[in-house]
């Protein structure tokens, strides 16, 4: 019960940090709704994001974040489920 409960967790955060990544791609109005539901898919995304960011090392302009958080999250998914 518990483990499928985090397995399903586990694949909407992997979900969610998709959805960062495109929508990184495109410029967004704060204010608007796309602006809107960027900020509440940061603030969630933000708390395993940000330490791995500041743990890499700088590749220019590229985030190599969300690629380490997919590996690390389908790593620990594939061992729990």
């Amino acid at each position: 019960m518990i483990t499928s409960l985090l397995c399903q967790a586990l694949g909407i955060f992997l979900f969610l940090i998709y959805i960062r990544v495109i929508l990184s791609w495109f410029p967004a109005n704060p204010q608007g709704p796309f602006g809107q539901v960027s900020r509440i898919i940061h603030q969630i995304t933000d708390p395993v994001m940000i330490p791995v960011r500041r743990a890499l090392p700088l590749v220019g302009p590229l985030d190599l974040s969300p690629i380490v958080v997919v590996i690390g999250v389908t790593i620990l998914r594939s061992a729990i489920c």
